[in-house]
């Protein structure tokens, strides 16, 4: 059932090799349709966007767990910047017509020998192009050893709301659909950072979506990327650095999620203090120790230190660590981190790891991970093969008066079944506020469509070892009780639509828990 997801990479591939098939002696179009067909078997790629000043690179770093990206004011955070997984580090700037020059990556030095709190500098200014002639930077691309990175390709963009309006375009014209000609989308979700929620975004998110949602509210074709997380971004600020920060923020999200989720523009908000959650996964056991100093200060001595940043850096502050590293952990934590961490141990957290554990989870950050997870890493295939057919579907309608133009009213068909865009619509409503159904159902309809995992024995709650005919059974009987549901008379219309999309989830997962044929090789015919 495509519109679950199950089946469309090998749908959309083959679509892609049926077109190629009757457009190959076109050149260009040949090359079009083959870059379709490599996205399917590339990482997923996510765009960090958001307003100027969001704290993009930084959640970047956090979600990285490296220090990868400038995180200061320099040109690099007006360029789009693509960060792959590499066996080497490695800076490469591209200007638009494809020439290329190395760039020289500097670290800068913090307090005691410890890292500088802004971290990497890409020196732009004496590039060496491989061409004769000097030329303008158009776009970075890192490369660098990572986990994550191996798995997900990070495109950094610039403000939308930069005081340049050609910085701002850039991130437009990456991430807006619309645009001439039948270019691959070049993002199949993406990260948005709010730090208010004001028309700018709206309207930008409005763009994203490319007629997502029409004048009903009823999903239509999907022109832009399919998946959109929101983050509250620098979280901690939102309670002016008070150690219960991040509750304020949560609020925020809350509010800002429901404001989202009537337009369709948003699956989830998440509250994210990223210089914390930063901070907490490049934790150094120098930093840990000037906390465990801190911490044996007084308290309402240590609360008067903190009311300012200035204050507690001042030289002549009588604290028992060196005012140059009291400068250095308030550019990297910030007094809210200073505040947690301290607090942290006074409570009796040990140990630098324990401690960068406990910073992690109170950042956000883990919360983040968890949505990013089942909203786009589980669903990856279905992101990519999404941005594969958009793009199919706009190469073929550019190039009618072939056998390929019987292959785009199934494109279009398979971009208008967004039942998975149901699904992530449903798990963000689910996270703000709760269905008027009992706990157990509510547990069950939130597994169902992938709140826990997207395999089918998650989908269920069954054990991972679980034999074909259960899980048939099980999922038989939550289609009939989830159609059910949505026929009692007593349902709202928006919890009726929630036991449909449940009833469907189930019906996508009887059509890929097929029986498996009797015998493993076809039957032979008896020679005449």
């Amino acid at each position: 059932m495509s519109g679950v997801g199950y089946g469309l990479v090998p749908e959309t591939r083959g679509l892609v090799a049926a077109a190629r098939r009757a457009l190959g002696e076109r050149p260009r179009v040949r090359g079009q349709l083959d870059e379709c067909a490599r996205r399917l078997d590339e990482p997923l790629r996510v765009a960090l966007a958001g307003q100027l000043k969001a704290g993009k690179s930084t959640l970047l770093n956090a979600l990285v767990g490296q220090d990868i990206a400038p995180t200061d004011a320099t040109e690099c955070t007006r360029l789009v910047t693509w960060y792959r997984n590499g066996t080497a580090p490695r800076v490469t700037a591209y200007s638009a017509d494809g020439a290329r020059a190395d760039v020289v990556v500097r670290r800068g030095r913090g307090a005691e020998g410890l890292p500088g709190a802004h971290g990497l500098t890409f020196d732009l200014s004496a590039l060496r192009w491989n061409s004769p002639t000097p030329r303008e930077v158009d776009q970075l691309a890192v490369e660098w050893p990572s986990a994550e990175l191996a798995q997900t390709t990070i495109i950094d963009t610039p403000g939308i709301s930069s005081l340049s309006r050609e910085v701002s375009a850039r991130t437009s014209r990456l991430l807006t659909p619309g645009g001439p000609g039948p270019a691959l989308p070049p993002a199949d979700a993406v990260l948005y950072l709010l730090r208010r929620l004001d028309a700018a975004d709206v309207d930008f998110l409005e763009k994203i979506g490319g007629g997502q949602s029409g004048s009903t509210g009823a999903p239509q074709s999907f022109s832009g990327p399919l998946g959109v997380v929101g983050v509250v971004s620098r979280a901690d600020e939102i309670g002016a650095g008070r150690i219960d920060a991040l509750h304020s923020a949560r609020d925020v999200a809350t509010r800002f999620a429901t404001e989202l989720e009537r337009t369709g523009l948003c699956q989830s908000v998440i509250p994210v203090a990223g210089l914390l959650a930063f901070a907490a996964a490049t934790l150094r056991q120098r930093e840990y120790d000037a906390f465990e100093a801190l911490a044996a200060i007084p308290v309402d001595e240590l609360t008067t230190a903190l009311l300012s940043a200035d204050r507690f850096a001042h030289p002549d502050l009588p604290l028992p660590v060196p005012a140059e590293l009291r400068a250095h952990l308030t550019a990297r934590f910030g007094l809210f981190g200073i505040r947690l961490a301290v607090t942290l141990i006074r409570l009796g957290v040990r140990g630098s790891q324990a401690l960068a554990a406990e910073l992690s989870s109170r950042s956000g950050l883990d919360e983040l991970r968890t949505v990013l997870d089942v909203q786009f890493a589980q669903r990856a295939d279905e992101l990519k093969a999404h941005s594969a057919l958009t793009a199919l579907a706009r190469i073929l309608a550019a190039n009618p008066g072939s056998t390929a133009d019987a292959l785009l009213p199934r494109v279009r068909t398979l971009l208008a079944d967004v039942h998975g865009f149901a699904e992530l619509r449903l798990l963000a409503h689910l996270r703000a506020d709760e269905l008027p159904l009992p706990p157990d159902d509510l547990a069950e309809l939130n597994r169902l469509i992938g709140g826990t995992g997207v395999a089918p024995t998650l989908r269920l709650g069954l054990p991972a070892h679980t034999d074909l005919h259960t899980q048939r059974d099980a999922a038989l009987a939550a289609v009939h009780k989830w159609r059910s549901r949505a026929r009692h008379p007593l349902a709202d219309q928006f919890t009726a639509n929630a036991c449909l999309t449940a009833a469907r989830s189930a019906e996508g997962l009887l059509d890929i828990l097929h029986e498996p044929p009797t015998t493993p090789f076809p039957a032979l015919r008896p020679g005449r």
